[in-house]
């Protein structure tokens, strides 16, 4: 996104981590913005803002252990910025996925698609979490395959795991849903 930090980066007239906390308040009773760059920003989105307790760069992990670590209830949802059509139903579905397999962890899927960021953790999975980073272990999926994690398929919704790394992925995405609401 050229240095932008990818939350701030417009989409549909707005930032895009507005887009996401907008799909997310209706399904959860807190929210939590892990950012290392662009403070003043966030923190004026009202919500705490946390920042990585790691020194090096450790990815999506590093803001898993901080939502594990600071959240006030039993289970914690994880989603990206800059996916700004993630599902209404994202809670409800993996919840559901999560009581009825006896999981850890729920990890959102569309058929073959795997997208790990979008999970439901159990705040009591911090130890393990905790253990893996301190091994240098970086990758979400080798971390959530290791516990005892279920996948939930969400169909075939991929427009809602869309992630926009990119101008080009932005102005795709707008095309298509302008496309869309022309039809």
């Amino acid at each position: 996104m050229g240095g932008v930090d990818k939350g701030l980066v417009p989409f549909q007239s707005k930032p895009m981590i507005q887009h996401v906390i907008s799909r997310l308040m209706s399904q959860v009773d807190e929210i939590m913005i892990n950012a290392n760059r662009e403070l003043t920003y966030y923190n004026g989105l009202g919500y705490r803002v946390l920042q990585d307790e790691i020194t090096d760069f450790a990815g999506p992990l590093a803001g898993m252990q901080l939502g594990l670590k600071h959240a006030t209830h039993d289970l914690v949802l994880f989603a990206p910025c800059d996916s700004p059509l993630l599902p209404t139903n994202l809670v409800q579905k993996l919840k559901a996925g999560l009581l009825q397999g006896n999981a850890d962890i729920a990890v959102a899927t569309c058929g073959s698609n795997n997208h790990p960021v979008f999970c439901l953790c159990k705040k009591t999975l911090l130890p393990s979490l905790n253990h893996f980073l301190a091994q240098g272990n970086r990758k979400v999926q080798a971390w959530q395959k290791s516990q005892n994690c279920i996948e939930v398929d969400f169909g075939d919704d991929n427009d809602a795991f869309e992630n926009l790394n990119s101008p080009d992925d932005i102005i795709k995405l707008e095309s298509k849903l302008a496309q869309a609401s022309a039809d």
